[in-house]
């Protein structure tokens, strides 16, 4: 599954990993979090992620 990483302070979203502090399951695709869902770090809203590559 693609992680994404915010463009404003670098919090990598895992999908495998989830956000269980948002109450976002394990196994939960980006696309899948609720619009409302924000970056646990910095607040920021989806559209601040891009797709993460790992190098």
């Amino acid at each position: 599954m693609q992680k994404y990483i915010c463009t404003v302070c670098d919090y990598i979203y895992d999908p495998e990993v989830g956000d269980e502090d948002s109450g976002i399951e394990p196994g939960t695709a980006f696309e899948d979090l609720p619009e409302d869902w924000a970056c646990p770090d910095c607040g920021v809203g989806k559209e601040d992620f891009e797709p993460y590559n790992e190098e």
